[in-house]
């Protein structure tokens, strides 16, 4: 699940979900409410919000699977806001505004904590960090006129996939060792990769350009 352009079905990922009947299901549902798209992609900041304060404050295994699902959570918000603009019809002027920059602010909930919550505060900021990087790559290659690339190796939903199986994995470790290893794992992984997909959009704009 990932997210959607709110005006522009070109630079939509292609999301496998989005074909599901549960996601079709709560779209059509959403669609004849009063609830906006807009309104959708602003609850992923409240709903990463309190994933990133149980795996920053939370200290169990109890927390670590509710940040989890939490991230799952904010993943259906990003999934439907678009669907709900596109498949419902109600897209909006504001909607590319409103795609982007929640999604930005998820993520800096969500990953920072991390750091925080290993012990190893930077880890943290560079992954949320590199994680913005992405998105700016990506924009800017549709701000030059060319398609909006969503490759890479550490694109959203591959890194909220690392960090959910991190919270996971945490949750085990917890009882059994005590440390914090799986979250500091993952914020190395997510930083490195991160940078990877920077350099990979980057290459990829590259080479658009010049074959103009």
């Amino acid at each position: 699940m990932e997210d959607e352009a709110h005006d522009d079905i070109g630079a939509r990922r292609p999301i496998a979900s989005r074909s599901t009947g549960w996601a079709r299901w709560l779209t059509a549902r959403l669609a004849a409410s009063a609830i906006t798209p807009n309104q959708i992609s602003l609850a992923s900041i409240p709903v990463a919000a309190a994933g990133g304060a149980l795996i920053g404050f939370g200290d169990s295994s109890l927390a670590w699977l509710v940040a989890a699902l939490c991230i799952q959570l904010r993943l259906v918000c990003n999934l439907l806001d678009g669907m709900v603009a596109i498949e419902g019809g109600r897209k909006t002027s504001t909607g590319a505004l409103y795609n982007e920059f929640p999604d930005r602010i998820a993520d800096s909930l969500l990953l920072v904590p991390i750091g925080y919550a290993a012990g190893a505060p930077w880890f943290g900021w560079a992954a949320a960090l590199t994680a913005v990087l992405t998105a700016y790559v990506r924009v800017f290659g549709g701000a030059l006129g060319l398609p909006q690339s969503f490759d890479g190796i550490m694109a959203k939903q591959r890194r909220m996939a690392v960090l959910t199986f991190a919270l996971v994995a945490q949750a085990l470790e917890t009882p059994f060792a005590g440390s914090r290893t799986s979250l500091l794992v993952a914020g190395i992984v997510i930083a490195a990769g991160s940078l990877v997909t920077c350099a990979t959009r980057t290459r990829a704009i590259a080479r658009q350009l010049t074959g103009r």
